[in-house]
This record gives C-alpha cells, structure tokens and sequence, in this order.
C-alpha cells in the first residue's frame, strides 16, 4: 500500500519551520533567518521513502500584514490550510502562548483537518519543561499527536515522519523520487542571495528586498557559470546600506552566496550583483503582482 499525501508546516515567524523542512529533504532549499518575513512564497518540498511520499509545503508565518505583500503572504498561509490532508502547527520552547499562537490556534479550531503539533528547540529547555508543554498542548484536545522535536539538530524528526505515515491517504508518487522541490533553480538562487542579505544587513532594510535572477549561463570554454541578479530595494538610503562602504557589504553578500550557490549547482560561478531602487514596492498591489507574489 503507496501512501501519499499534502502537508502544510504553519506557525509564527521564526519558529524553525524551514529549518525543519530543510533537515526532513536534506538540502537547503527554503532559507532561514531569524528575521520575519523571511519564507514570502509558497514553496514545495518533497519527501520520497519506498512506501510514501510527501509534500510539505513551507508557507509564510502566520502573522499581522502591514502591507500590500504582508496581506499577500498571510492569504498563502491561510488557504493552504484547506488544501491539504495533515497540517503541522509548529511552536517553540516557551511556556507562554502568545498572541500570534493563540491567533493560529483559534483559526485551527473550526478545521476538521487532522493536527499534528510540534513542539520545537526542546534542545533549550529541560526534560521537566518539555512534559509540562506537552501536557499543556494535549489539554486543548485539537492534536492527532504532539510531538516534542530539535529541527536544528534532528532529534525526534523520525517520529514526526512516523506520525505523518500513519494519518496520510493512500495515493500516487506525485513526483519522481530524485526531485525534493518544485522550484527551479533560478528561485532557489534568488532566495540564497536573499538570505545571505538578511544575514548581513540591519534590522528595516531585508524587509524591503527582492531579488531578481536576470541571466544564468555556462561558460563553454570551463566550468563556470555566470549568474547576474539585482537585488530591489525600496530607498536610496537603503541602496547604499546594502552597496556598503567600497562596495563592501555588496561583497559580502555575494561572497557567501556564491558559496551555497556552487553547492547547488556542482560547479564554480561568477556572481554578480546589482543593487536599484523600487520605491515602497511592498505597498503596491502592481509591484508585489509584477515581482511574483500571486
């Protein structure tokens, strides 16, 4: 019996969800921050075992929008939850329930989905701690199963898999076996260089940062492909953040994500970037349509 099924991965803004989907294919496909705002799309990414196959899709964290590209992001999340067969709903360590958590929690209670609940960065707290939250969670009676997990170093994903198994459909291989995304490459490369700008830059400037992969070619004569991308910003003020001083932070981004990138792809590349400006672009409906955000 092939088992095969759809599974969304929602919760707040930093929570470890891409870290986790990261850890379940065993590529970094889904790029991570501790910054919001750092999942914008709706990306696939495909487990394969001999009996099963699933797909996870990484939302956007739930979370209050502010513009035109926030309310874009939270629509994503929301109606995913009504696509799919299993719904993971992923919290921290911490004790208290915050407002965005009770938030997802209250919009969770009137979906007749199955729940699977996972508790995640146990590595942080004690054995105590981890009782108590668990306990906590199985008093609101809305989980099929609530499982503790450390995304970041792997613990306890075997059982979340396990539990997904049990409570999914029979089905089809809906991809082949070999494929964990149904991005491209040229996506994959965007989100990268994002990160990496995310990493590197201050707390208001990555929040207003697109990046647009304009060529990618091989070189006939060795192997090295040419990557050109401009990263859009939303101020003058924020272009010259980004460019730095000599062009350092400019440098900086590109340095390591040339790195990831040549992981990607298996081969030597020559990055590079530029920065324009599209003011206040997140506040357009046209501008977050136009960049790809539908």
């Amino acid at each position: 019996m092939y088992k095969s099924g759809f599974v969304t991965v929602i919760g707040r803004p930093n929570v470890g969800k891409s870290t986790l989907l990261n850890q379940i294919v065993g590529e970094k496909i889904s790029i991570i921050s501790d910054k919001p705002q750092t999942t914008r799309n709706k990306i696939q990414l495909i487990y394969t075992e001999q009996d099963c196959q699933i797909v996870f899709l990484d939302t956007p964290g739930i979370q209050m929008p502010k513009n035109k590209l926030g309310e874009y992001m939270l629509r994503v999340s929301k109606e995913t939850l009504e696509e799919v067969d299993i719904i993971t709903f992923m919290v921290d360590e911490s004790m208290d329930t915050g407002r965005l958590d009770k938030y997802i929690i209250d919009e969770l209670r009137g979906i007749k989905t199955p729940i699977i609940l996972l508790i995640n960065k146990i590595d942080k707290i004690k054995k105590e701690e981890v009782s108590l939250l668990i306990q906590k969670y199985n008093n609101m009676n809305m989980f099929e199963d609530t499982i503790p997990i450390s995304a970041i170093n792997g613990e306890n994903i075997s059982s979340y898999i396990s539990a997904l198994k049990k409570l999914l459909p029979e089905g089809p291989r809906y991809f082949p076996e070999d494929m964990i995304t149904d991005q491209p490459e040229r996506f994959i490369i965007s989100e990268i260089i994002r990160e990496k700008a995310l990493e590197n830059l201050n707390e208001e400037v990555p929040h207003g940062i697109f990046v647009d992969i304009e060529k990618i070619s091989k070189r006939e004569d060795k192997d090295l492909i040419d990557v050109n991308a401009v990263i859009y910003c939303e101020r003058e003020s924020h272009k010259g953040i980004i460019i730095g001083k000599n062009g350092r932070m400019l440098k900086t981004i590109g340095s390591s994500a040339r790195i990831d990138i040549e992981k990607l792809l298996g081969s030597q590349i020559n990055l590079i970037l530029w920065v324009k400006v599209e003011k206040n672009w997140r506040e357009k409906e046209s501008k977050v349509r136009y960049f790809g955000y539908r």
